[in-house]
């Protein structure tokens, strides 16, 4: 379709003896000799929008944290999601069903994200996190290397938005800890960690699965509220 980024060119990337991208070649390396995340990634949608569907065991809810879940599960059915008026929220982003868009910069490392054309800014220029930060619906980011693996301490998210589809709630004392490892060329391999104790007993950690890296196409503009038919459907009372 004329209304899409396809075959776009390349990134420089090693080959194949056939002349095709060798995805599994060593992660490129940036200037400072960190791997390179940069590129366009896809998520594996098999296993997002539930969190728990990347969880060993249970998940570890306070009870009132259960009781909302469940209640949200049985009977809203996504009506109250704050997602279905076009208000994505952390940690919900990062584990939508699209494509993302990193840029490793000095000082910061930005991520585009497809889903709602939201962005973040994921600040690696020594900066501490704020101490009493306004709430926001992304939260404040800030970045660290540990050896090859890309850390991301996020707080400062407000209470108002869902985690992930299942409804999962979270306080204002959310912290998020994000893992990043690029594997090889074309695989990112992400974790997320669940600090909340307000909502939870204690952190517990999912496997967000691989994400590929996308060749030859790019993001596209996803403006959520226009023509926003989801509402209308979503009937709170465990129909659709």
């Amino acid at each position: 379709m004329s209304a899409q980024w396809l075959r776009t060119p390349l990134p420089a990337l090693p080959m194949t003896a056939d002349g095709k991208p060798n995805l599994t070649a060593p992660a490129p390396k940036a200037a400072d000799g960190h791997p390179d995340l940069s590129g366009i990634w896809a998520p594996n949608t098999a296993t997002l929008q539930d969190l728990a569907v990347g969880l060993s065991g249970e998940v570890p809810y306070q009870p009132w944290a259960a009781q909302l879940t469940k209640e949200r599960a049985n009977g809203a059915r996504g009506k109250d999601d704050p997602a279905a008026f076009c208000v994505p929220g952390m940690p919900k982003l990062i584990v939508l069903p699209y494509p993302y868009k990193i840029y490793q910069l000095p000082g910061v490392t930005v991520i585009l994200y497809e889903g709602f054309t939201t962005f973040r800014q994921i600040f690696t220029d020594g900066r501490p996190l704020p101490v009493d930060p306004q709430p926001s619906w992304l939260g404040y980011s800030v970045g660290k290397w540990d050896g090859d693996t890309f850390v991301v301490d996020t707080v400062g998210i407000n209470d108002k938005t869902w985690m992930d589809n299942a409804g999962r709630p979270h306080s204002d004392a959310l912290h998020t800890i994000e893992r990043y490892h690029r594997k090889d060329v074309g695989t990112l391999e992400v974790t997320l960690t669940i600090d909340d104790p307000k909502a939870y007993t204690r952190p517990w950690t999912v496997n967000a699965s691989p994400s590929r890296l996308i060749l030859g196409q790019d993001l596209l503009e996803y403006v959520c509220t226009e023509n926003n038919r989801d509402v209308e459907h979503l009937a709170g009372d465990g129909r659709r």
